[in-house]
């Protein structure tokens, strides 16, 4: 039997584990052999890449994606994209999320990884449907969490809903590290026997369960699994492709992938670390993500902002009142932008008591301006926030936003060089003002 194997390297690992720092200079320098690798896909672009590229790198997104597309020739992009919420932080418009759909496949994306924080589904369709239109292979996702309201069940509903929304494959997207290798497999059998559509397995190191996850996922039928090059693979990042191909390939899987041709990248890559040593994690296990379910990117996030306020022994308490506050919104799995929702509102709680200061974010998620929440939340907590008689919206929150394309792309047109302008000024307006000015 083939197992593909999708790389990470070029996104989600340098996210994980380099602030999403690496240059496209860098990944041009190893695009070639990992082209010629034999790789299902080369996870590339989408997650926080876009943001980090304008913010932080001073390189537009569009250009790298573009320049990428010209080396791997072979073996298909694929993005990382949060449904209705684009690359950003909410929710845009359904003109903005076309376009943007459109755009991105014409520069290249042949695989399109859609997901949805709450894993509401009509918060993916309107990205699914335009990537199936723009003729990518649509790959919805299934946020993996636990709580006493997610179950084998309840995933394999919300997989059945997004075939019947025209998904291609499905991804288990487990982005704290939760999946045990007894649920991986009961997951993947019952997708498999009751969706029947390819499973992709994508899951983070972080508490030091993936690589067995996988090999059970794998044992059950998943088709693909996603990995990192050994020097960003493990601690937040995925398990090493290096390791999982030889511990399947033993197996009697075969993987397609020459192990030669990837030790040259590996080599290079490792020659890079010093360059990125100030923004690097440390590779490092921490199994408390099985007790609060905090993915590493949020403890990172978490740590500096106490740190910053001199409260960093504040930690301990944040990371218990997390599950509070989860439990209180109804259970949403901790996965951007929900991760930094809840883990913001946990951090008022303890320096200023239970919910005497509520973040804006969390206002719009009790009004439902975020989606379907998996479970009720806290009448306690709607009392709150809820003026009397209001109830929270029961529509798609997508519908109450007006068109936005046209509009901005009149407010930018002495800067505009190339159609996706637009897209980046919708997305990030002050970050992208301020790159369109240098440009200039």
């Amino acid at each position: 039997m083939k197992v593909g194997i999708t790389e990470t390297l070029l996104r989600d690992a340098h996210q994980s584990l380099w602030a999403t720092r690496m240059n496209t200079g860098d990944m041009l320098k190893v695009a070639e052999p990992m082209d010629e690798a034999g790789y299902h896909a080369i996870e590339a672009w989408g997650g926080a890449t876009f943001d980090a590229s304008l913010r932080f790198l001073n390189e537009d997104p569009w250009s790298r994606l573009a320049k990428l597309r010209a080396y791997f020739k072979n073996t298909p992009l694929q993005m990382l994209l949060r449904g209705q919420n684009l690359l950003g932080y909410r929710h845009y418009p359904d003109d903005v999320v076309e376009y943007f759909v459109k755009k991105s496949v014409e520069n290249g994306i042949k695989i399109m990884r859609i997901f949805d924080a709450l894993n509401d589904v009509r918060n993916m369709e309107v990205a699914m449907q335009a990537a199936k239109e723009a003729g990518a292979h649509v790959q919805a996702c299934v946020v993996y969490t636990t709580s006493p309201v997610h179950n084998v069940e309840s995933f394999v509903q919300t997989a059945l809903e997004l075939k019947n929304k025209g998904a291609d494959s499905i991804c288990i997207k487990d982005m704290a590290g939760l999946l045990t290798p007894k649920v991986a497999y009961e997951l993947v059998s019952k997708m498999n026997s009751e969706v029947g559509l390819p499973v992709e397995l994508h899951s983070h190191y972080t508490s030091g369960m993936a690589g067995m996850a996988y090999l059970k996922g794998v044992e059950a039928g998943a088709a693909i699994i996603d990995t990192a090059l050994s020097p960003l693979a493990f601690g937040t990042s995925q398990p090493a492709t290096e390791t999982m191909v030889v511990a399947l390939e033993e197996l009697g899987y075969k993987t397609g992938i020459d192990l030669k041709k990837l030790s040259g990248v590996a080599e290079e890559v490792r020659s890079w670390q010093n360059g990125y040593s100030d923004v690097a994690a440390p590779v490092s296990m921490d199994t408390d993500v099985l007790v609060y379910q905090v993915p590493g990117g949020m403890l990172s996030n978490l740590r500096n902002q106490l740190k910053q306020q001199g409260m960093l022994d504040k930690l301990p308490e944040v990371l218990a009142e997390i599950p509070r506050v989860r439990e209180d919104l109804g259970y949403p799995p901790l996965v951007t932008p929900m991760s930094q929702i809840v883990g913001t509102q946990a951090v008022f709680n303890v320096l200023t008591g239970r919910y005497k200061v509520k973040s804006k974010e969390i206002r719009d998620y009790v009004k439902g301006y975020y989606g379907r929440p998996p479970a009720p939340i806290s009448e306690e907590l709607k009392a709150q926030i809820l003026e009397p008689g209001e109830e929270p919206l029961t529509v798609r929150p997508a519908e109450l936003l007006e068109p936005a394309v046209e509009k901005a792309r009149s407010e930018i047109k002495q800067y505009l060089q190339r159609d996706e302008d637009v897209l980046t000024y919708l997305l990030f307006p002050e970050v992208a003002m301020e790159f369109f000015k240098k440009r200039q």
